[in-house]
């Protein structure tokens, strides 16, 4: 099993969709990642010979942030937001929608599930 970057690919993928398991690489960049190291983007991870493998790292490693890094660098960024007071940083501190969605309705992923309204039980009136 090839391991990059921290991440254990997966064997019966191509090489193209097995790369996007690693957090910052999608599609079009781990295309131009193949391309790079010289790799067929349609071979099988499981084909790849141990130096094709060595190519495909160091392509990653000399390209720029991926897993680790990169996560850490999106929290900076989001506690600066934080830090600064921001209304995008005060959205993030309440896990409210950043970018302007609306929240009367909808924005379930972000805020959960609904809190039920719990009604309370009226009194049943007797007569006297």
């Amino acid at each position: 099993m090839a391991r990059i970057a921290g991440v254990d690919l997966p064997r019966n993928k191509q090489a193209r969709i097995a790369l996007t398991y690693i957090y910052g690489i999608g599609n079009p960049r781990s295309l131009k990642i193949l391309e790079k190291a010289n790799v067929d983007a349609f071979k099988k991870i499981q084909d790849l010979t141990e130096e094709e493998v060595n190519h495909i790292r160091q392509v990653i490693e000399d390209e720029g942030d991926v897993e680790g890094d990169l996560r850490k660098d999106v929290q900076m960024h989001i506690k600066r937001l934080i830090d600064i007071q921001s209304y995008r940083g005060s959205r993030h501190r309440r896990a409210l929608p950043v970018r302007g969605q609306r929240t009367h309705t909808n924005a379930r992923t972000r805020k959960g599930p609904r809190k039920g309204t719990i009604a309370g039980k009226k009194k049943a009136t007797g007569k006297t």
